[in-house]
């Protein structure tokens, strides 16, 4: 069988031999404590830093600490716009209070492009022809779309312009010439 180095090195003595010299070298302890009364450990001295490793030990210093502030710097950005998306939101939920204008027994289909897809509303005959005229508006809500008065609609659009799907110009009067809404584009 193979020893390994080790097993060789302590059959031939010489780590054994080696062990006994470090010991020799070593101070013996003193009674009082292994480094007498209230003096540290000796530690040997390391060699003095050249300009040039504490130029760049400085370096890394300041980078460090710049580093730090910018990423502070960026949560607290983060976490202000955070709040100030979410007083927006509440402002809209407050605004669409008791605003809607959806009803459940609308039979008409009202189609409208939004977030570069074609969307639709459920709306009665009364609610086509204002939403055509530029009377009422649609608004984008917790990924539904509520209908509701143009002044709601122009409202939320100052608070939070990507919300409001839909509010036909009413100078253009909504309708072209060929009968279908200016907003699509078929």
């Amino acid at each position: 069988m193979v020893d390994s180095l080790r097993d060789q090195l302590l059959k031939s003595g010489i780590v054994k031999q080696i062990k006994d010299e470090k010991r020799q070298q070593q101070p013996a302890p003193r009674p009082g404590g292994a480094h007498g009364k209230g003096k540290p450990p000796h530690k040997p001295e390391r060699p003095a830093r050249s300009q040039e490793e504490i130029d760049l030990a400085k370096a890394y210093a300041i980078r460090a600490h710049t580093e730090a502030a910018e990423r502070k710097r960026a949560e607290q950005e983060a976490a202000e716009q955070a709040r100030l998306k979410r007083e927006r939101k509440a402002k809209v939920q407050q605004l669409l209070q008791g605003q809607t204008l959806n009803k459940a027994e609308a039979d008409q289909v009202r189609h409208f492009e939004y977030g570069g897809k074609i969307r639709r509303i459920y709306v009665d005959a009364a609610q086509l022809a204002e939403l055509n005229a530029g009377k009422l508006g649609i608004v984008q809500n917790g990924g539904r779309y509520v209908l509701v008065s143009q002044a709601v609609a122009k409202l939320i659009s100052e608070i939070e312009p990507n919300l409001v799907a839909l509010l036909v110009d009413a100078s253009s009067g909504g309708i072209g010439e060929d009968g279908v809404p200016d907003d699509l584009m078929w």
